[in-house]
C-alpha cells in the first residue's frame, strides 16, 4: 500500500550527536509488500506486486519484478536503516509517506485485487498505509480473497490490524511489539504469547504466527500451536527478515493442501535467518537457508483446547 525507497547506510559505529563518515550506501525499492514479493521470486515462486505508487517508483519496479500498481501517490517515501559493522546493530528511520492523491484510487486497487483472485493461490497485505485511505481496506480485501479460497496472510499494524484480526480464516503474522498493541497484553514470553493469542484465535482467525526476532517463532492455530527457533540467533541487519519469513509462510500456504505447520515453520525460520545476513532488506542468502533447515527447532506447545 506504502512502497518506499530502502536506503542503507553503513557506518562502523553510530553514535547519536556526532558526524559520521558513511563506508557505503545501498537504494533499492521496498516496503513490506516489495521485500514479500522479490524473496518470493528468488524461492521460484511467481509473485505479482499492486498497491500505490508514483509513475516513477513503478516504472522502475517493472525492471525487476511483475507489478500492477493504482499510480496515486505524488511521490514515494523513503526508510533509513544505518547499519553499523562494527556489531551488526541497525538503525531504522521509517518516513510516512504521503497522501493518496487521486480520488479513486482505492476503486481502482480493489478491481486490480478482485481481478486477480480468480489466478492466485496465496496472498500477502502487508505494509503501512499511505494517508487518506481507510484503515478497514486491507480488511475488506483480506474478506474477498478468503471468500474465493485464497489464503491471505495479514502483515501490518495498528488500527488496520485491529480490523483484519476480526476477519475469519485470515492469517496474522505480527511481531511481539504489535501483537502487544493489538491485545494489551504482554507479549514476552512464550506462555504471554498463547495467552494474548487466545482471543484472536476464538475470533475466528485461522492461525496467528508471532515473530520474535533471534527467538525464532510461535505459531497458534485453532487446535495446536508450535514455536520453532535456531540454536544460536544469527547476527547481522534484522529489517526484512520478517518479510522473508511471510513469504515462507505464504509459500507454504499456497499448496491447496492443509498446512503442515512444523516444516512450514522449518522454512520460515531458516528464509528468515538467511535474510538477517544479507545487509539490505528484501534479500536472503538461499545457499545458507539450504544449511540452516536442518538446524531449525520445532517444538509443539500445550494444545490450546486445554488451556484456561
Amino acid at each position: 500500500m506504502n512502497p518506499a525507497y530502502d536506503m542503507t547506510y553503513r557506518v562502523e559505529h553510530f553514535e547519536r550527536g556526532r558526524a559520521h563518515r558513511v563506508r557505503s550506501v545501498d537504494q533499492r525499492l521496498g516496503g513490506r509488500g516489495i521485500n514479500v514479493t522479490r524473496v518470493l521470486n528468488q524461492l521460484g515462486k511467481y509473485a505479482r506486486a499492486t498497491g500505490f505508487a508514483d509513475h516513477q517508483f513503478a516504472a522502475a519496479a517493472e525492471l525487476e519484478m511483475s507489478v500492477d500498481f493504482v499510480h496515486a501517490l505524488p511521490w514515494v517515501r523513503r526508510t533509513v536503516v544505518i547499519s553499523e559493522s562494527a556489531d551488526g546493530t541497525a538503525t531504522a528511520l521509517w518516513e510516512p509517506g504521503p497522501r493518496v492523491s487521486e480520488p479513486h484510487a482505492v476503486d481502482q486497487l480493489r478491481v486490480r485485487v478482485t481481478g486477480m483472485l480468480s489466478d492466485v493461490s496465496g496472498l500477502v497485505i502487508a505494509g503501512s498505509l499511505p494517508g487518506g485511505v481507510d484503515p478497514g481496506l486491507p480488511a475488506e480485501l483480506a474478506r474477498l480473497a478468503i471468500a474465493a479460497g485464497v489464503p491471505t496472510i495479514c502483515d501490518f499494524d495498528g488500527p488496520a490490524l485491529e480490523l483484519a484480526a476480526s476477519v475469519p480464516g485470515i492469517i496474522l503474522t505480527p511481531n511481539t511489539e504489535e501483537l502487544e498493541r493489538l491485545t494489551g497484553r504482554p507479549a514476552t514470553t512464550v506462555a504471554e504469547i498463547l495467552t494474548a493469542v487466545d482471543p484472536i484465535i476464538a475470533d475466528g482467525a485461522g492461525a496467528v504466527v508471532v515473530t520474535r526476532g533471534g527467538a525464532g517463532m510461535v505459531a497458534v492455530t485453532a487446535d495446536r500451536a508450535w514455536s520453532a527457533g535456531l540454536p544460536q540467533p544469527l547476527a547481522g541487519n534484522p529489517t526484512g527478515a520478517g518479510d522473508a519469513a511471510v513469504a515462507a509462510i505464504i509459500a507454504g500456504l499456497a499448496g491447496g493442501v492443509t498446512p503442515d505447520w512444523p516444516a512450514l515453520l522449518t522454512d520460515a525460520v531458516a528464509t528468515s535467518a538467511a535474510a538477517v545476513v544479507i545487509p539490505v532488506a528484501g534479500e536472503i542468502d538461499r545457499v545458507l537457508r539450504d544449511r540452516l533447515q536442518p538446524t531449525v527447532r520445532v517444538r509443539e506447545l500445550e494444545a490450546v483446547a486445554a488451556r484456561p
